[in-house]
C-alpha cells in the first residue's frame, strides 16, 4: 500500500528545537507513524513535555537538553541517542533563528552569530550523525530553512543570508551523501508559532495573510507533514532539494515598515 511508505516503525529520529513549534510538530508527526523520538533543545521542561506526548502515541522517547551552539552538547545528544536506541535514522536540524534587524544596525558579531546558529550547527550535527546512518540502513536529514533565504526583504540581511546558506548546504550534502543518506530542506514561510505570534497583533496578522496567496498563515502541521514526507520512504527518490512550504509566497509578506536609510 502506498500509504505504508509514510510509516517509520522502528526508526529513530533526532529532532533539534523539539520543545515547541515546528520541532515539536515534526517529532510528534514522526511518533504518530511509529518512530522513536529524541527531543533535543535548551529547555528541559519543554522537551520533556514533547517526549511525554510522543510516548502517549505508543513509541519510545528521550529528552536530551542541548544547546546546538555547543559542540560538546551536540556530541552528547548523539551519544545519548545511540546509548538508548543503538541507531539514528532521521535527523531534523530545526533549531535556529535570528531577529530581523536593519543591515546598517547588524554588527559583524550579530551576522556571524546568525550564520553559526543556523548553518554551522546543522553541519556539525549532520557530520556527527551521518556516519552512524551509514553503519545502518542509511537515513534522511531534513533541514528547516526559510523563505527568507530566497526573498529580498529589508531587515533580513543576517537571517536571510544564513537560511540561503542552509539551503545551499542541503543541496551540496544531498549530492555528497547520496544514495544512502538523503538530505533535503524545507523553506518555511510564515508559520503561526510562539516565536512569531508575539510580534503580530490582529491588524498585522491580517495584513500578512492578505499578502499570502493562500490567504492564511501556515500551521506547524503544514511543515510537519512535509518533514514526514522527506524523512520517510515515501520520498526515497528525493535528495538535495528545497521544498517551499510558504502558502505560495513569491514576494515578501512581512508587513512591518523598515526605517528609512
Amino acid at each position: 500500500m502506498l500509504m505504508d511508505r509514510f510509516r517509520l516503525d522502528g526508526k529513530v529520529a533526532l529532532v533539534t528545537g523539539a520543545g515547541r513549534g515546528i520541532g515539536q510538530g515534526c517529532a510528534l508527526a514522526f511518533a504518530e507513524v511509529g518512530a522513536n523520538i529524541v527531543c533535543a533543545a535548551r529547555t528541559p521542561d519543554q522537551i520533556g513535555e514533547t517526549a511525554d506526548q510522543a510516548r502517549a502515541l505508543g513509541v519510545e522517547a528521550l529528552a536530551v537538553p542541548c544547546d546546538v551552539s555547543d559542540t560538546s552538547q551536540l556530541e552528547n545528544a548523539v551519544a545519548k541517542t545511540l546509548e538508548r536506541f543503538g541507531r539514528i535514522d532521521i535527523l531534523v536540524n530545526n533549531a535556529g533563528g535570528s531577529p530581523p534587524r536593519p543591515a546598517l544596525d547588524t554588527s559583524e558579531e550579530m551576522f556571524n552569530r546568525a550564520f553559526q546558529f543556523n548553518v554551522t550547527t546543522a553541519l556539525n550535527l549532520t557530520r556527527m550523525v551521518v556516519p552512524h546512518m551509514l553503519e545502518g540502513d542509511g537515513g534522511s536529514v531534513v533541514n528547516i530553512s526559510s523563505a527568507a533565504g530566497r526573498l529580498a526583504q529589508p531587515g533580513f540581511a543576517a537571517y536571510g543570508t544564513a537560511k540561503a546558506a542552509l539551503s545551499a548546504l542541503s543541496r551540496l550534502l544531498g549530492q555528497e551523501f547520496a544514495p544512502r543518506v538523503r538530505v533535503n530542506a524545507i523553506a518555511v514561510g510564515s508559520i503561526a508559532t510562539s516565536a512569531l505570534l508575539p510580534f503580530l497583533d490582529a491588524d498585522t496578522r491580517s495584513k500578512m495573510e492578505a499578502l499570502t496567496p493562500m490567504a492564511r498563515m501556515g500551521e506547524v502541521d503544514d511543515i510537519a507533514l512535509a518533514a514526514l514526507y522527506l524523512a520517510s520512504p515515501a520520498s526515497s527518490w528525493v535528495t538535495g532539494k528545497i521544498f517551499e512550504v510558504d502558502g505560495g509566497t513569491e514576494s515578501t509578506n512581512w508587513p512591518f515598515e523598515q526605517p528609512a536609510v
